[in-house]
């Protein structure tokens, strides 16, 4: 890796498209600083976005209780207070529900932050600004990582600003490793496929999505082209990118793998990766179902530091097909020059909204 801490400030601005929350001027500071590592910037993150919402209130949702009171509260558990009665107490066994902080949303807030805390990777700055923020934390009980369910988190009007927050913690708590010495948490690497590869997808999407609206920047599923038959147990051909304007169509599938190219083992040769091709040229036929060639498909990796990087473009039965790699170890700009020639090499002059 030839600069680490280039690699983690486009890590910033990629959340920053993924997550448009993070284009507000009280983030701006984070962009412009160097880290050298990936949990010192979720650290500067997390402490600007929980402050920022603290001056908001934080979430409150009812949560149950269950307590034995003088008076009636809620509703009356017969059980529990004949069970009372037989024990000559003057209590009322009583369910009911109470506005609270102590939800999972803040207690997830509070896990990651103290994790952070715990991990020497993250700069002292950094830990000082999560504990002052922890301090207005005191009713929230801390959750085992594991036992958080992030695929039934609903988020509705009332905790939309907790969204890029609640994502955050995922990419640091779906790391972590349980150290053997005093039961603490170590962070594993981010930068790996299965973290990086959501980001790289996402980002790509949303930086067109924002700078080319005309496009109409979308991830459909593609209908399968059979001329009989049923389709009920076809896989989904779920996309990642799609482009559209007038009558031509640009599907991108993104890839981070650690290595672009296979190795073909019985003659030790490199070529594109089989699986990939096979999909990109079959979401391009399925989409192109009058055969007009204005349909094409682009392979679209981050790039290694391999020698042999991929770039290429072909015609394959009557569609473009291509396969290019996206530099993430650049400026930013750089970046954005990428994805823009990527715009017009296919779809001609377009115009580009500015940030």
């Amino acid at each position: 890796m030839k600069d680490k801490g280039i690699l983690i400030r486009n890590i910033y601005y990629m959340l920053s498209y993924a997550f448009r929350v993070l284009k507000r001027s009280n983030y701006d500071e984070i962009g412009s600083e160097k880290f050298e590592h990936i949990q010192d910037l979720f650290a500067a993150i997390l402490a600007k976005g929980i402050s920022r919402q603290l001056k908001q209130g934080l979430y409150k949702e009812y949560v149950s209780h269950c307590d034995d009171l003088s008076v009636l509260r809620g509703k009356l558990d017969i059980h529990g207070t004949i069970h009372h009665k037989l024990q000559r107490k003057q209590k009322l066994s009583c369910e009911y529900d109470e506005l609270s902080e102590n939800n999972v949303f803040n207690q997830i807030l509070k896990t990651t932050s103290v994790i952070l805390m715990q991990q020497p990777s993250v700069n002292v700055k950094r830990r000082t600004a999560l504990k002052k923020v922890m301090l207005h934390f005191d009713s929230v009980d801390m959750i085992e990582p594991t036992r958080i369910k992030w695929n039934i988190l609903r988020f509705q009007k009332n905790n939309q600003s907790y969204k890029m927050l609640l994502n955050i913690c995922y990419f640091v708590l779906d790391g972590l490793l349980l150290s053997t010495d005093k039961g603490k948490y170590k962070m594993a690497n981010f930068l790996d496929e299965q973290h990086m590869s959501r980001l790289f997808e996402k980002f790509v999407l949303e930086y067109y999505r924002y700078h080319y609206p005309s496009l109409r920047a979308a991830a459909p599923q593609i209908a399968w082209n059979i001329d009989a038959g049923t389709t009920d147990f076809l896989p989904t051909m779920q996309t990642d990118i799609v482009l559209k304007s007038y009558s031509k169509v640009l599907i991108i599938d993104t890839k981070y793998y650690a290595h672009t190219m296979q190795v073909q083992s019985r003659y030790g040769s490199r070529t594109f990766h089989s699986n990939n091709l096979y999909q990109i040229f079959t979401y391009v036929k399925n989409q192109d179902v009058g055969n007009t060639g204005n349909v094409a498909g682009m392979l679209l990796y981050a790039r290694t530091e391999e020698t042999i990087v991929p770039d290429a473009d072909f015609m394959m039965s009557g569609n473009k097909m291509s396969v290019k790699t996206l530099d993430l170890n650049t400026a930013f700009g750089n970046i954005a020059e990428q994805l823009d020639n990527i715009a017009t090499s296919y779809f001609g002059e377009i115009e580009k909204k500015e940030a």
